[in-house]
């Protein structure tokens, strides 16, 4: 904690001094002190990216960092050493990370630390995970799952809606006790976007055989939301 607060003292002097904002200035810190450690040419360089299961560039647009620069903020507060809520919440409100992003910051950190694998969750389960975006409204989307009848018809497995915010999040309850999270999404007056969260998965080979079963199924799913032809 205390190398903590000397480090947001040395930012907020830059501040000053060059009229930089908060990330800006910390950026460049950050930046200056990993240029000046000694390097090793033996020492093979590390691909942050491919450890964290998402590119460079989709990080940086979202966040304004890359993994590299995220790995040293974090390692520098001692992260690695925290639970996922601390990390996530110190990413949240340190960096004004939107909350989506906060999520994707701190599990591609902990894949980097060794902490969880991809496709791992910290309590040693797995979970797969797809999302589509469909050529139709939020509302009728969210009706296709929300509704028994409509979703026995892309859908047939013995499973339970065990909660549910309208239009935005729902929790369903599979028979073999995993846990399936879903978010909605709208993506404008016709089109949205359903991320399916498949979770409590035993091993790396449920991943795989439960992206595949999502994947068929929401092509199924969409297969219903065509455009009505009259």
């Amino acid at each position: 904690m205390p190398a903590n607060k000397d480090f947001k003292r040395l930012v907020r002097a830059r501040m000053q001094k060059t009229g930089e904002a908060y990330t800006a200035a910390r950026a460049r810190l950050l930046k200056t002190s990993t240029s000046k450690a000694p390097k090793n040419p033996n020492t093979p360089a590390i691909d942050y990216a491919k450890l964290a299961g998402m590119s460079d560039a989709v990080i940086k647009a979202k966040t304004g960092c890359t993994w590299q620069r995220w790995t040293h903020a974090l390692d520098y507060a001692g992260a690695h050493a925290w639970p996922h809520r601390k990390i996530a919440d110190y990413v949240h409100k340190t960096f004004k990370v939107p909350d989506w992003w906060t999520q994707t910051v701190t599990v591609g950190y902990e894949r980097i630390k060794g902490i969880r694998a991809i496709g791992q969750r910290r309590d040693g389960s797995f979970e797969a995970s797809k999302s589509k975006t469909f050529s139709a409204p939020l509302a009728r989307l969210y009706r296709s799952w929300s509704d028994a009848k409509l979703r026995a018809k892309w859908l047939p497995d013995d499973c339970t809606v065990r909660s549910a915010t309208p239009r935005k999040y729902m929790r369903i309850a599979w028979a073999d006790g995993t846990i399936v999270v879903l978010g909605f999404t709208e993506k404008g007056a016709a089109k949205a976007q359903v991320a399916v969260q498949h979770t409590k998965l035993s091993d790396r080979a449920a991943v795989t055989r439960m992206k595949a079963f999502w994947e068929e199924r929401l092509k199924a799913l969409g297969d219903i939301l065509l455009p009505r032809r009259d």
